[in-house]
C-alpha cells in the first residue's frame, strides 16, 4: 500500500474516530465502517464485492431551504448525489467530484471538511453497464455541501434522468425508498436544522 494511500486512510479513520454519531443508526454503522477501514485492505475499491467505501453529498442552497436531488436510473428514485471512492481515500474530494459529474454544477463548496453523516447502505443486485453486480454494502460518508440554486443543473444520462432543487421536506417525500426517507434524508434535514437553525 502506497504511503499516500495509507495517509489518506489514516486521515479518514481519525476523522471518523472524532465523529459524534447523531443516533443509534450512526453509532452502529460507524463501528462497522471503522472495522472495515482497519481490517480490509481493498475497502476503497469495488474489487471488494462485499463492501466498499462511498461518499454522498447533501447539497443545500445558500439559504439552506433547498436540497439538490437526482433521479437515479438504477433505483428509479430521487436521491442524493454521490458515488464510489474507486481508490480515492479523500472522500470529501469524491463527494465534490460526484456532485459536479452528476449535476453539471461546477461551483460546489463544502460547508465543513468533516463528515456530516455516516451510514451503511444495502445495495440490491442490479445490472450496471451490461454487467450484473451482486448485492453488497456501501460504507458511506456524507458531506454537507453548498451550491447556488440559481444555477440550473443538468442530468448525466448514464446515471440519472433528471437533477433538480427541492424544498427540504419535498426532497424527503420525492424519494420512493422508504428506508432512505425515514432513516437518512429526514435525519439529514434534522441535522441541517440543528446546525443552522
Amino acid at each position: 500500500m502506497s504511503a499516500i494511500f495509507q495517509d489518506g486512510r489514516e486521515a479518514l479513520i481519525s476523522a471518523l474516530q472524532a465523529y459524534n454519531p447523531w443516533n443509534e443508526q450512526e453509532k452502529k454503522d460507524l463501528q462497522l465502517i471503522l472495522a472495515c477501514l482497519e481490517g480490509c485492505a481493498d475497502i476503497f475499491s469495488r474489487e471488494n464485492a462485499l463492501a466498499h467505501m462511498t461518499a454522498s453529498a447533501w447539497v443545500v442552497n445558500p439559504v439552506r431551504d433547498k436540497v439538490l436531488m437526482a433521479y437515479h436510473n438504477i433505483y428509479n428514485s430521487w436521491s442524493w448525489l454521490g458515488g464510489h471512492a474507486d481508490g480515492d481515500t479523500d472522500l470529501l474530494r469524491v463527494a465534490l467530484r460526484e456532485v459536479t459529474e452528476e449535476s453539471g454544477i461546477q461551483a460546489v463548496r463544502p460547508l465543513s471538511a468533516s463528515p456530516f453523516s455516516v451510514e451503511s447502505l444495502t445495495v440490491d443486485g442490479h445490472i450496471k453497464r451490461g454487467q450484473y453486480v451482486s448485492s453488497h454494502l456501501h460504507l458511506n460518508v456524507t458531506y454537507l455541501l453548498e451550491a447556488d440554486d440559481g444555477v440550473s443543473p443538468s442530468a448525466k444520462p448514464d446515471e440519472n434522468r433528471a437533477v433538480g432543487w427541492f424544498p427540504l421536506e419535498e426532497a424527503v417525500m420525492a424519494s420512493s425508498e422508504p428506508w432512505f426517507r425515514e432513516r437518512i434524508y429526514s435525519k439529514l434535514n434534522e441535522k441541517l436544522r440543528a446546525l443552522f437553525g
